[in-house]
Parts: structure tokens; C-alpha cells; sequence
């Protein structure tokens, strides 16, 4: 039981330091803006995590960008547009609400919803075929 505690702990504690120290700024505020920035930044190398959270090396050099941009004076709205032009809207965890995307938005749920039930009503239908 111990073992199992220390390896649960052990990956759980592993995950949680994927920023290094030698990337830490001093600036405890720009730091700070960092960790915030990088938690709505997709790791397009393991794509449904965070890069605060990824240990890729995309993900590293994302977020030492961030913080070179971040000691340069740049807004955290600078650098999250310029990451969007380059990367695309896919890099944001939480894109904007755009004309583009309204249909998703707005109806997205809606018809995943409704394609869910057709399925059930295509599994049921068929499984009483089946009886």
C-alpha cells in the first residue's frame, strides 16, 4: 500500500513541476503573469494540456517566450494575440467570442445533444430488433 502512495504521489508531484526553476523569473508579478498567461496556452504537442503544465520542449520554449516577452514590456494581450496569429485560435484554451465561432458557440451544444440521442435511439432500436 505504501508503494503504490509513493508512486501515486511520486507522478502527481511530477506533473505539477513542469516549469523549471532555471525559467522562474525574479519579478515575482511578472512571474506571476507568466503562470496566468501560460494556463490558457494549449501545448499543441500534447494538445489538452496547458504549457505551465506540459514537458515538452514546445511547451518550454513557449513559456520562456512568454516570460523574454513579459521582461520586454509586452502585454499580456500582445503576447496572447501574437501566439493566436501565429499558432492560430486553437492555441487558446478560452478563444474569444467571435463571429466566426458564434455557430459553435451558440449551437454546438445543442447539436451534440441531439446527435447523442440519435445514436441511443439507433442502439435501442436495434438491440429490440435483435430480441
Amino acid at each position: 500500500m505504501r508503494f503504490t502512495i509513493f508512486f501515486l504521489f511520486f507522478f502527481l508531484a511530477s506533473k505539477a513541476f513542469a516549469v523549471e526553476p532555471s525559467e522562474i523569473l525574479n519579478d515575482t508579478e511578472l512571474e506571476n503573469r507568466a503562470r496566468n498567461l501560460s494556463l490558457n496556452i494549449r501545448c499543441l504537442v500534447c494538445q489538452n494540456e496547458n504549457i505551465d503544465s506540459s514537458e515538452s520542449e514546445f511547451a518550454k520554449d513557449l513559456r520562456l517566450f512568454i516570460r523574454e516577452q513579459l521582461t520586454d514590456g509586452r502585454t499580456d494581450d500582445e503576447i496572447e494575440k501574437f501566439l493566436v496569429s501565429k499558432y492560430g485560435t486553437y492555441i487558446l484554451f478560452k478563444p474569444e467570442f467571435r463571429s466566426y465561432n458564434i455557430f459553435l458557440y451558440l449551437f454546438g451544444p445543442f447539436i451534440f445533444i441531439l446527435g447523442f440521442i440519435m445514436i441511443l435511439f439507433v442502439f435501442f432500436k436495434n438491440s429490440k430488433k435483435g430480441k
